[in-house]
């Protein structure tokens, strides 16, 4: 019997950080608060200027190279179902940052399938935490490979994602809805558990699978579209939101998935001010489409 996740990413991690195969960001954060939402934006520290590069390296978008076909052996967590592998994220901001990618190529803009939210709910029923996706690039996607990714439950993105949908009516699962506090498209759709005694991550999948397809027809997206068309897809708390992208980026700053939870990244602490003028759900409005 395999161990359980959370001691094999953990082992991971200590082995990749000794070998340097893991290269972590060290970043500074600034608090903004716009209307009734908390921010969190990160940025390079200042004492880690060398970290600079590593931003370069992780936002580099070649195509001509592959980082999971195959992953690197000391980042690789392991199997997580018959399809995917769980990697370590090689230059992580968040510390035990993980993918969920598929063992075969699958380009990042095919759609998401019921063995991608299975694989996804193998780590989120196990750890909890915020899983989310990149649809393409425009969505803030910087590999062409299918990657899901996940961040730990004690991160101040899946804090405040759970803020944001503890605001939320409370409806019945599986109906999709909006938050009119929120000014750029969006569908949340509140997910079905799994019984207790049940293969529950095989279910809780199949409740992602559902509630993601239940979200895109309520935008007016197919979600069996292939390319689909730009979208990030977060979950967590017992809650699946897609949101539609329109651009990568607004005034030099980027916005993926993490942005809509909450957490910005930028890659200079002056972009902080542009961060404030304009006002992060302006931002976020501004690179997705207007409600």
């Amino acid at each position: 019997m395999p161990l359980p996740l959370l001691p094999r990413i953990d082992r991971t991690y200590v082995h990749a950080n000794e070998s340097g195969a893991l290269q972590p960001i060290r970043t500074e954060r600034a608090l903004i608060r716009d209307e009734d939402f908390d921010f969190t934006v990160r940025w390079v520290s200042s004492l880690a200027l060398k970290d600079a590069g590593r931003v370069s390296a992780a936002l580099r978008r070649d195509p001509d190279h592959n980082p999971f076909l195959p992953p690197e052996e000391d980042l690789n967590v392991g199997p997580v179902g018959k399809h995917h592998l769980a990697v370590l994220n090689k230059y992580p901001v968040i510390e035990r940052h993980l993918l969920i990618v598929t063992q075969a190529f699958e380009s990042q803009t095919t759609p998401l399938s019921l063995a991608d939210f299975v694989a996804l709910a193998r780590v989120t029923t196990e750890l909890g935490g915020l899983g989310f996706y990149n649809g393409g690039t425009e969505a803030g996607a910087s590999q062409r490979h299918k990657h899901l990714q996940w961040i730990p439950g004690t991160t101040p993105a899946s804090s405040n994602f759970d803020r944001i949908t503890a605001r939320l009516p409370v409806v019945g699962r599986g109906e999709a809805i909006f938050d009119a506090k929120l000014p750029w498209r969006h569908r949340f759709v509140r997910l079905r558990p799994a019984p207790p005694g049940s293969d529950s991550a095989a279910l809780n999948g199949a409740a992602l699978h559902q509630a993601f397809h239940a979200a895109c027809a309520a935008l007016g997206l197919a979600a069996d579209r292939d390319p689909m068309p730009p979208y990030n897809m977060l979950t967590g708390g017992g809650w699946l939101v897609v949101v539609p992208r329109s651009r990568e980026q607004h005034e030099g700053i980027s916005v993926n998935a993490l942005g809509f939870a909450g957490s910005l990244f930028v890659r200079r602490p002056e972009q902080i001010d542009v961060v404030r003028r304009i006002g992060p759900l302006h931002l976020l409005t501004s690179v997705g489409f207007p409600a």
